[in-house]
């Protein structure tokens, strides 16, 4: 089955705030298969609402993000949107965590020696 993610960023890493993000990375992903496709989209400028806006317009099955206000992540849930929130990492580990069906909220994975947990 194929998932559509979204995951506002600050560089490589995981954005710490949902609300301040002025970019995304947009992956699908297939559980068979992997990394099908990825993008990065530039913001012009950091607002919530048109992050949600957003995330609805591409038909994201999933957010991962660091801190997320909860009226937001109500808003998201409500729109049946899974949130994975209070995640710290680098994009890279956090997909690859995903794809072994090893995220969790709060997790926070660090380069290294299979980019474990802390």
């Amino acid at each position: 089955m194929r998932k559509k993610l979204l995951i506002p960023l600050n560089g490589n890493d995981v954005a710490p705030r949902f609300d301040l993000a002025t970019e995304v990375l947009i992956a699908s992903v297939d559980e068979e298969t992997g990394l099908v496709e990825d993008k990065t989209i530039v913001l012009p400028h950091a607002s919530p609402e048109d992050l949600c806006h957003l995330i609805l317009t591409e038909r994201a099955d999933v957010v991962i993000c660091g801190g997320v206000e909860e009226e937001y992540y109500q808003y998201l849930r409500w729109k049946k949107v899974e949130v994975i929130d209070s995640v710290i990492g680098s994009h890279r580990l956090v997909l690859k965590r995903f794809m072994e069906k090893e995220l969790r909220p709060g997790d926070i994975l660090r380069e290294g020696i299979g980019g474990g947990r802390e």
